[in-house]
């Protein structure tokens, strides 16, 4: 091995056929020293001090460099670190709590390119295609009600595809799945705060090969036509550059579709503006979707404004997407559930998690036997997932909410790496209804072009066919009920313009039944009932008796259509 001079660019290790190159930042007045390690050994072998120096870099390089015999760190005034470009580590292999791991046993590991993608490439499915499928992939098939062989790892994640393709799902949102660490004042499951951004997990690996592991579950994924995004939730410290250069490193070396990031943190407008990220789905949370529908789900007064607005607003635009539950708050069924958080299980005397959930309890708080209350949740759940999919925005289920999932009323599961935060799948099998339910809806919303539109409607008639794109409605057609104690509204959709038929739907979320007037249509066509959160998707689509109007009772949302 021999020592030849670095370069200062690009940071971490590149590998060549005539040499390996190592690159650092370095606090000016600091010495480094590049510590290198016979592979799966604890103590360095050999130690070389980082001399070339371009600014607050410093780099070495050596030729003859045999990249399988050896691992590395850096020594930083006397202090054993890891390469924040590091694209995979040894020593990490185990999770917290199933094998205790030393810091200064972390060693780096140098990564050999040659995977064989077998022609994959990212699926760039539309905005207005996508049904996202939100997870941790710890949590996701770590129980052992999941049935997966390798549990809680990229390997269970892939055992579940055949499941999220019958549901209807072609895109899953994975939560941190870069190298973070779990030790912390209380177990951190999420995998939010500072990490080695650049290196997959290892011990989301069932072998220990994070690297490997990811790009067989990206790979697997896209086979079934399942696009991956990761949540990337970079830390305030972090830089611009290296955001860009982490994003720009998954979306070509994973070749994930898409990345989830924090607006206040990320440089969002020059990412948008990247040519190499250009056609990667950039996104964000947003939650305005969440608080107006959990508002008008459980039926408070002066929502009917903001919920026309969410009802068409698209995803493409401002990279947002819809949701009514996600990993941050309660389950589906725990919205319908509890009034109130229930986290006195996360150590810190229910002071942490949101304290505004626009939850109901639909009349006892937690676990009810009365067949009332019970009856009452199903049918909010329903119309909770009506009102997601229903919508034009992209949409994304919160893996479990499908079945019932709950996390006994904690809304900050930040810390709970047990039942409580892993995904039931005992509730799969309790709940076949729901579940049918949801995977009819999203072969419903997939079946009408007018529900999920390329473009956001304007409401206006640009087909000239006398109709607009969407229009509201409410006890008299062509005139919306936007009273402040209105809680219910009809939209119709015209599909001149997407083809297919025209849909109407109903939004009842009062405790009183109401009328609603229907939209005369053209020539001979007429309105069948599709789905009710009433009665269900319905098989063959029901001819209503009286064109002119039609009842909702309480609490109910109804998908007619016109042919």
């Amino acid at each position: 091995m021999k020592k030849i001079q670095g370069k200062p660019l690009p940071l971490g290790v590149t590998v060549s056929k005539e040499h390996v190159n190592f690159a650092v930042a370095v606090p000016q007045g600091k010495e480094c020293s590049l510590l290198l390690y016979h592979r799966g050994e604890k103590e360095p072998c050999m130690s070389y001090l980082m001399e070339e120096t371009v600014g607050e870099i410093q780099a070495a390089a050596f030729g003859d460099f045999d990249i399988s015999e050896y691992e590395y760190n850096y020594e930083i005034d006397g202090e054993v670190s890891a390469d924040p470009y590091a694209g995979a580590f040894s020593g990490r292999e185990a999770w917290l709590g199933e094998g205790e791991v030393k810091r200064h046993e972390v060693r780096c590991r140098i990564i050999v390119r040659d995977y064989d993608w077998e022609g994959d490439e990212p699926l760039k499915i539309p905005y207005h295609k996508v049904i996202a499928y939100g997870l941790h992939v710890r949590g996701f098939t770590k129980d052992s009600t999941s049935g997966a062989k390798h549990k809680g790892t990229f390997e269970g994640v892939a055992e579940k595809l055949t499941y999220l393709k019958e549901l209807g799902i072609n895109q899953i949102q994975c939560m941190p799945v870069y190298e973070f660490e779990e030790r912390g004042n209380r177990i951190n499951y999420w995998g939010y705060g500072e990490g080695y951004y650049f290196a997959p997990k290892s011990a989301y690996s069932s072998g220990g090969d994070g690297v490997k592991s990811l790009k067989d579950m990206v790979k697997a994924c896209h086979k079934e036509g399942i696009e991956v995004v990761l949540h990337m939730p970079f830390v305030n410290g972090v830089s611009g550059i290296v955001i860009h250069e982490c994003l720009r490193y998954y979306a070509t070396e994973y070749h994930i579709d898409g990345f989830i990031l924090n607006p206040y943190v990320a440089p969002m407008e020059s990412i948008f503006s990247d040519p190499v990220l250009k056609r990667t789905k950039i996104m964000k949370y947003q939650d305005s979707f969440q608080n107006v529908m959990r508002r008008f789900l459980k039926g408070d007064e002066g929502m009917v404004n903001d919920v026309t607005f969410w009802l068409k607003h698209h995803s493409k635009g401002d990279g947002i997407f819809n949701y009514m539950t996600a990993h941050n708050g309660f389950t589906l069924e725990d919205l319908v559930s509890y009034d109130a958080k229930h986290n006195e299980s996360n150590g810190e005397n229910n002071q942490d998690g949101q304290d505004y959930n626009y939850s109901w309890n639909c009349g006892a708080e937690g676990i009810s036997r009365k067949k009332a209350v019970v009856e009452l949740r199903k049918k909010q759940v329903r119309n909770a997932f009506f009102l997601l999919l229903l919508s034009q925005g992209t949409p994304c289920i919160l893996a479990g909410d499908e079945f019932g999932n709950s996390q006994k009323g904690n809304n900050n599961a930040y810390c709970q790496d047990n039942r409580t935060g892993w995904v039931n799948w005992k509730s799969a099998k309790g709940d076949r209804e729901l579940r049918d339910f949801v995977k009819d809806l999203i072969a419903l919303r997939k079946r009408y072009p007018v529900l999920c539109q390329k473009e956001e409607p304007m409401g206006i008639d640009r087909a000239g066919c006398g109709v607009p794109e969407v229009s509201y409605h409410g006890e008299q057609a062509w005139r919306a009920p936007v009273e402040v104690s209105s809680r219910q509204l009809g939209v119709y959709y015209s599909a001149a313009l997407t083809g297919g038929k025209d849909c109407y739907v109903v939004y009842n979320m009062h405790w009183l039944e109401h009328d609603f007037a229907l939209p005369a249509l053209s020539g001979k066509r007429r309105w069948f009932l599709a789905a009710s959160t009433q009665e269900g998707v319905l098989r063959e689509e029901t001819l209503l008796e009286d064109q002119r109007k039609i009842t909702a009772l309480p609490r109910t949302i109804l998908l007619i259509v016109g042919r």
